[in-house]
């Protein structure tokens, strides 16, 4: 018998369309041979399946399920997270689950909570010999002193959200003067905002898929942009070159595929997450990762899975399958 898999998109954050246009190509791309797919836009409280013939049905979240209209009940037997910021990327999602013993496709609860907060994915990561930017953290309604700010930290620097994703709410700051605004453009998207020192170099990304039976070591990905930096519209709007796989050599390549292993591994991670660095001076700065990457046709993870020769209806079987087995 076919399980019933839920693709879950939309979302509570500004990543909202980005995390549309990522479920929807999950969706066409999940084997229809093996699976009952079905689709699931969440906006606030409100979780409608997206039925092809009549209006939308609400998801029942007693235990997961819905009822079409003259139908049985179909409960769902996975659930496929493509939601990019809260309540998808953040632990929400994957508490409840937790709670009804649903599979899942991403890390766990914990794990998403953490790496979803940029600053305590830094404070976990700081005795493991992994370079960082120097940062401070900053508390909306704490009193900052930019010319403190910049002393600190130098310039330029970069102000951002703490927890936020897709370069919403970015800055790179080249003068003091701009540090009040800034800081508004990132207190936008939460409470908690980061400045950090800016480190001048390559922009490396690299995806990490493992399995309880197999792992893939995916090509690096090199982002190229005229734009200050990989902000939104170089994300998304045909700002940028994506060159994968990125022309480094192959000892870099080699330290860079061996500590997003590791970091995979020490955060305890699971399914599939992208890693982005800094290459600086041969030295590799780790910027953030993504538990939930995008999977749009724009994105990154799916031209790495490509260039490795796996397909996306591949992937997402061996994911599925995964979590199926972690029940």
């Amino acid at each position: 018998m076919k399980k019933n898999i839920a693709v879950m998109y939309g979302g509570n954050s500004s990543e909202f369309e980005v995390s549309v246009n990522s479920g929807r190509q999950v969706s066409a791309n999940i084997d229809k041979s093996r699976y009952n797919v079905y689709e699931i836009l969440v906006l606030g409280s409100s979780w409608a399946v997206q039925l092809n013939e009549g209006p939308t049905i609400e998801v029942d979240k007693s235990d997961f399920s819905f009822t079409p209209h003259h139908g049985e009940k179909v409960k769902f037997d996975c659930a496929f997270i493509v939601i990019h910021g809260t309540p998808g990327e953040d632990g929400l999602l994957q508490s409840y689950f937790e709670m009804l013993h649903v599979p899942y496709t991403s890390c766990n609860a914990f794990v998403s909570t953490l790496t979803f907060n940029k600053y305590a994915t830094k404070c976990f990561l700081r005795d493991t010999g992994v370079k960082m930017a120097k940062e401070i953290y900053i508390r909306k309604g704490d009193n900052i002193d930019p010319a403190a700010l910049v002393k600190e930290l130098g310039l330029p620097l970069f102000i951002k959200p703490n927890a936020s994703g897709s370069s919403c709410g970015v800055s790179k700051v080249k003068e003091e003067k701009e540090v009040k605004k800034a800081l508004e453009a990132a207190f936008t998207e939460g409470d908690t905002v980061l400045a950090e020192a800016f480190v001048p170099g390559r922009e490396l990304q690299q995806g990490v898929f493992k399995t309880a039976k197999k792992s893939f070591e995916l090509p690096i990905t090199e982002i190229i942009t005229e734009r200050e930096f990989f902000d939104y519209d170089a994300k998304y709007n045909g700002l940028s070159q994506e060159i994968t796989p990125a022309d480094t050599t192959p000892e870099l390549a080699q330290r860079i595929t061996r500590q997003s292993s590791q970091i995979y591994d020490r955060l305890g991670c699971r399914g599939i997450v992208r890693i982005d660095y800094i290459v600086s001076n041969d030295d590799i700065y780790f910027l953030e990762i993504n538990t939930v990457p995008g999977m749009s046709e724009a994105s990154i993870v799916p031209q790495q899975l490509h260039a490795i020769g796996l397909s996306l209806p591949e992937a997402f079987t061996l994911l599925i399958e995964d979590s199926l087995t972690q029940k």
